[in-house]
């Protein structure tokens, strides 16, 4: 992990979860080490159930025995605990921009995520256009965002990569495994050009090098979610 441990800082999560990545991306930005803590989201410990009793879920940064829950949310904190001593800022300063920045991460988790995701489970062939028309349109609403705030340059964060980019950039494996699974891309270059070429050099930078794993495990995970699905309908 990366240099700069303050306190005593855990990490519960899981090889596969986005929203894992988008906390050890920040943590990463940040320069701050942790201890890592792999979770098996079949069989969950009892440090996560106790540390997020409301969703039993990952990620939960833990800091100095203090539990803190929800991706965004960590990445917030991480950024506001983290700041000075020449650490760059993840967050915009603006106010507005900072609200307009956890606006539009609202949207990739209440939209996007829901849309793509909607892809991998649906089970007609019906049910799977729908979502990738859902996906698509929430791509187009992306690329004009990325227009507008990015302003030419090549991150949602102006030069360097701030809160949106760990916001999306977090589910790039995923969008991998699904080109690998159904032959789709989620950010097809053809019509969202802006974002494609974010993709490339979000996947290029250090922190994503570091953090995100390749397709084929996200895919080897699909397929185990759809056997234990398979086996509860038996």
């Amino acid at each position: 992990m990366a240099d700069g441990k303050e306190g005593d800082l855990k990490l519960l999560g899981m090889h596969v979860s986005p929203f894992a990545h988008r906390v050890s991306m920040a943590l990463g930005v940040k320069g701050v080490r942790y201890e890592y803590v792999e979770e098996d989201l079949f069989h969950k410990s009892e440090l996560l159930l106790s540390s997020n009793p409301v969703h039993k879920k990952v990620p939960v940064l833990i800091h100095d025995g203090r539990p803190i829950c929800e991706s965004l949310a960590i990445v917030e904190y991480v950024d506001e605990v983290w700041s000075g001593d020449g650490r760059p800022a993840i967050l915009p300063a603006d106010p507005y921009e900072r609200a307009i920045a956890r606006f539009w991460a609202s949207y990739i988790d209440d939209k996007f995520f829901p849309a793509w995701l909607g892809i991998m489970r649906a089970t007609t062939e019906e049910a799977r256009g729908e979502k990738v028309k859902e996906t698509h349109d929430a791509v187009q609403n992306l690329e004009k965002t990325f227009s507008e705030i990015a302003g030419g340059k090549g991150f949602f964060g102006g030069d360097s990569v701030g809160y949106l980019d760990l916001a999306l950039g977090c589910f790039l494996p995923w969008f991998g495994a699904m080109r690998m699974m159904f032959g789709l891309d989620v950010i097809y270059a053809a019509t969202a050009p802006l974002l494609a070429g974010w993709a490339e050099r979000f996947g290029e930078t250090a922190v994503a090098k570091e953090v995100l794993p390749e397709p084929e495990k996200a895919v080897a995970y699909a397929k185990k979610l759809q056997t234990y699905r398979a086996s509860l309908n038996k």
